[in-house]
């Protein structure tokens, strides 16, 4: 006679007992992570590059798999079970231990191309590109532009990018733990302004200048949620308003058109690309500091991830990146995710 199949409180029948004699399919589990991470299986098929019906079908067989409901689907929303928020962690270190076995295994060819997001033309991720690609020339890395850590982690996080720069404390702390990264620089901020503004005349700009003013720093954008962020930290008591989300401008003559119909000055690093009829002024007292980081994805390997972070090292001691002057700002979170404390 069969034994009583398991219907002990809190267990679903098929999630913890018979899975060491089935094999379970990677591909089902990336699917289950990236609708854990959007809550919406249409975007979730935008970032796989699939179909919203072949996404759910494989969410389902998951499920059967598993013998557990991994969600709560409704008409306005995705929400993830008891079971669905259990499999998580493990389906993130299933997918991290495959993703480091044929990175380790995948020197009897040559490399793939390694995909390195360097946000925009002009800046301080560039320089550390260039040297890298000076340091490995049999390396290929190709040059992305993605406009945010934010939406480059993501990125990252679903097999599409290897690595970018830009304000890691600013991410999420589940995605954080996703990902590494190498302090590369401490990058003093800027402002852009019209050329007729009338703090245009400053060499710099001091930021009590700026109470009363209506700044323009992303928000809206979900690609550039870490920049928003710490604009937020800055303009904190001093009478500085954050501009409403707006249409992003792409594009120079976009940019010049919107600023000089809005002329919100717009918050920006000292690297930031020269554009017609604006003026680019360092920000001081104290400087406001935008930290940059380079980020991987956790067990990533590939020499063009060595190169890349032996240029940001050899680049930071060159160039004394990583040295913050006395009168140096970031925001509290931020000082301990440089020192490698979060």
């Amino acid at each position: 006679m069969p034994a009583p199949a398991d219907r002990s409180p809190g267990r679903s029948p098929g999630f913890s007992s018979g899975l060491p004699h089935r094999h379970l399919d990677p591909r089902l589990l990336r699917g289950f992570l990236v609708v854990a991470e959007e809550l919406h299986f249409t975007r979730a098929a935008t970032r796989l590059y699939v179909a919203q019906q072949a996404l759910s079908r494989d969410i389902r067989r998951l499920e059967r798999e598993l013998g557990a409901e991994l969600f709560v689907r409704t008409t306005r929303q995705v929400t993830p079970t008891a079971d669905g928020e259990r499999l998580v962690p493990y389906a993130r270190r299933v997918l991290e231990a495959q993703d480091a076995l044929l990175s380790a295994f995948a020197g009897d060819g040559p490399e793939r191309p390694l995909l390195v997001d360097v946000n925009s033309p002009g800046l301080v991720s560039g320089r550390v590109l260039d040297r890298a690609r000076a340091l490995a020339p049999d390396c290929e890395l190709m040059a992305r532009f993605e406009s945010g850590l934010t939406g480059a982690a993501g990125e990252i996080l679903a097999g599409r990018l290897d690595a970018s720069f830009g304000r890691f404390a600013g991410l999420d702390p589940a995605v954080r733990a996703r990902l590494e990264q190498q302090p590369v620089r401490y990058e003093p901020m800027a402002v852009v302004l019209p050329e007729d503004h009338h703090l245009a005349g400053l060499d710099a700009v001091p930021l009590e200048a700026l109470a009363g003013e209506t700044v323009y720093a992303g928000a809206g954008n979900p690609r550039t949620r870490e920049w928003t962020d710490l604009a937020l930290h800055l303009f904190e008591g001093r009478g500085i308003a954050l501009a409403p989300p707006a249409p992003l401008a792409v594009g120079a003559d976009e940019f010049r058109r919107v600023m000089a119909k809005k002329r919100n000055p717009v918050l920006a690093v000292v690297d930031f690309p020269a554009l017609p009829e604006t003026v680019r002024k360092p920000l001081v007292g104290p400087v406001p500091l935008s930290p940059v980081s380079l980020v991987w994805r956790k067990g990533l390997v590939h020499s063009g991830i060595d190169a890349l972070r032996r240029a940001a090292g050899e680049l930071a001691a060159e160039e004394g990146w990583l040295r913050r002057p006395a009168d140096g700002w970031i925001p509290a979170s931020d000082e301990l995710v440089m020192a490698g404390q979060d």
